[in-house]
């Protein structure tokens, strides 16, 4: 409810704070990121960023937007959604920025749009597939990912299509955790099926020792991790040296190159829910056109957390170009929610006053023997 009530004063009070609302003449486009640099997600929060600026970059040394550059600010919240509220108040004050962008994580969206909502200021592909942020429609805020939900759903269709029945699930006890769950819930239901284990914990808790033992108790033959890169790694690791042998299924959330490196020995095998192309993929314009651009930059990793973070900055750039010479949080709005079947090489991407869902890409990966996703 306090979600639904804050949309409806957005529109009210998008026009707050006007002295801020426009970038001065010829500075630079200043975009403002917080995510969690440093703790449980720094490893794919750097892939996705990574990703983000090899885009940005190749366009600022051509000339950037109007002979603009876009200043893509990156401010360390430690994944912790007081501190993502903190670094958005901090940066309305000394960046001024046209848009926040690249958020990591549900419930640090959320305490996000409590500053940029009444600011106006535009929340372009936060790194949640969250439902709250796409019912209902925030009009300031522009998904690039798929639902989470979505994810789920394909999982679960996956396993039963194969024959597993005994699916169970872990989840952190967040809106995040709660949002996959919901989805779990009802495909489950939708195919007769009842959870073989429901295992909550909480978003503090670093060893996953109590939630390990409550799978190998039950010891479904799959289960779902609705959990952030080192939850998950740690619950499966414990539970393979336990000698368990349920199949685990993350989602997106874990789709970087980080979360196998965690898992180490344990990782074959593991599936994970995938919302953009492989970078590795032949088919794929877009990821011909991020391989091309990272030759050569080492501290680019072609994951799929990176290619999140390219194809969330090909959507901004867009935005940008088409906002006007001296753009405004108003005109970038106005801009993205043109957009139309825009072709990011190879995904679609649209928006409308009712629509800001942006790409419904789903496909299932299994990490093989090389360490790699396989699609």
């Amino acid at each position: 409810m306090r979600f639904v009530l804050f949309c409806l004063q957005i529109v009210a009070a998008g026009l707050a704070w006007p002295a801020l609302a426009q970038a001065p003449a010829g500075a630079d486009l200043v975009v403002v990121q917080s995510a969690g640099i440093t703790g449980p997600v720094a490893g794919s929060v750097a892939e996705m960023t990574r990703g983000a600026r090899l885009f940005l970059d190749s366009v600022n040394a051509a000339g950037g937007i109007l002979g603009r550059r876009i200043n893509l600010i990156s401010l360390d919240d430690r994944f912790d959604p007081k501190l993502t509220a903190e670094n958005a108040r901090k940066a309305l004050v000394e960046n001024a920025p046209l848009a926040f962008f690249a958020v990591r994580g549900t419930p640090h969206t959320e305490a996000l749009m409590g500053v940029a909502g009444p600011a106006g200021v535009p929340v372009i592909a936060p790194s949640t597939g969250a439902l709250l942020l796409h019912q209902p429609v925030n009009p300031l805020i522009f998904n690039v990912r798929a639902k989470y939900q979505t994810e789920v759903e394909k999982a679960i269709e996956h396993l039963h299509s194969v024959g597993v029945r005994e699916i169970g699930i872990v989840h952190v006890n967040d809106s995040f955790g709660r949002d996959g769950l919901e989805g779990f819930t009802r495909k489950m239901a939708q195919l007769g099926l009842k959870p073989a284990v429901t295992v909550v914990y909480e978003r503090t808790l670093v060893e996953m020792v109590k939630p390990a033992e409550e799978v190998l108790k039950a010891s479904p033959q799959a289960v779902m991790l609705i959990a952030s890169g080192k939850n998950a790694a740690d619950l499966v690791n414990r539970v393979r040296a336990a000698s368990g042998t349920s199949q685990f299924v993350a989602i997106s959330n874990n789709s970087a190159k980080s979360f196998i490196k965690d898992l180490g020995a344990n990782a074959r095998g593991v599936l994970v829910t995938q919302v953009f192309p492989n970078p590795a993929s032949s088919g794929a314009a877009i990821a011909r056109e991020m391989r091309k651009l990272a030759a050569g930059k080492g501290d680019v990793v072609l994951s799929h957390a990176g290619m999140e973070g390219f194809a969330a900055a090909k959507v901004l750039v867009e935005g940008l170009r088409r906002a006007g010479r001296n753009p405004t949080r108003a005109t970038l709005v106005a801009a993205l929610e043109g957009l139309r079947d825009f072709d990011l090489g190879g995904l679609s991407i649209s928006y409308g006053p009712r629509d800001r869902t942006g790409v419904e890409y789903v496909e299932m990966s299994i990490i093989d023997a090389r360490g790699e996703f396989m699609q």
